[in-house]
């Protein structure tokens, strides 16, 4: 099994980046923001996702592990193949279709080459609770720390743990004291 490649960006053919390992070129299918960030002749590390079918033999290619983790939970959506997948990932970065899959934006993962209504709603119901609480846009609720920094919300990771969605344990934090100790806001959203 291969999980990663180490190499030079040889060239880009569409869609596919070809990775020169010690002489051999393997092509790999990457995400549109991932073959922007791989010019040719740079030296990189890819996460590697293989398909093997009775026919084709396919690599896909991602600089974040982030990223193949949820190529991966999309795979585990009924319907959804590794190409519609990387289609879906190619709407944008990597936490805009966390975001978007995390809020229910149904219409922002139809944008996906392939991907009809009925996918778009099915990866939205599947996937919501388990892309994680970096999908949940926190500005909304009050747990918004500093300009442009996401606070990692002990007492929210804890509800999530205890079977809230990320988004009801945001909802459940938001009008609670962000100052208070963990236990405490826990304890308040809990009753709340």
């Amino acid at each position: 099994m291969i999980v990663t490649l180490t190499g030079t960006v040889s060239e880009h053919l569409s869609g596919m980046v070809v990775l020169d390992v010690r002489g051999i070129g393997y092509g790999l299918q990457v995400t549109n923001e991932d073959a922007g960030r791989l010019p040719g002749g740079t030296s990189t590390k890819l996460y590697v996702y293989e398909h093997i079918r009775e026919q084709a033999y396919d690599l896909y290619g991602f600089v974040s592990l982030d990223t193949k983790q949820l190529f991966m939970q999309l795979l585990e959506v009924n319907g959804v193949g590794p190409k519609m997948a990387l289609n879906v990932l190619s709407i944008g970065s990597g936490s805009e279709v966390r975001t978007a899959i995390a809020g229910g934006d149904v219409k922002f993962i139809q944008q996906a080459q392939g991907v009809g209504k009925r996918v778009a709603e099915r990866i939205v119901v599947e996937l919501k609770d388990k892309v994680g609480l970096e999908g949940v846009d926190l500005s909304t609720t009050g747990l918004l720390q500093g300009e442009g920094m996401i606070l990692k919300d002990e007492a929210a990771e804890a509800l999530v743990s205890l079977g809230f969605s990320p988004q009801d344990a945001a909802q459940a934090l938001k009008d609670i004291d962000p100052s208070l100790p963990t236990e405490e806001r826990v304890k308040l959203a809990l009753r709340g």
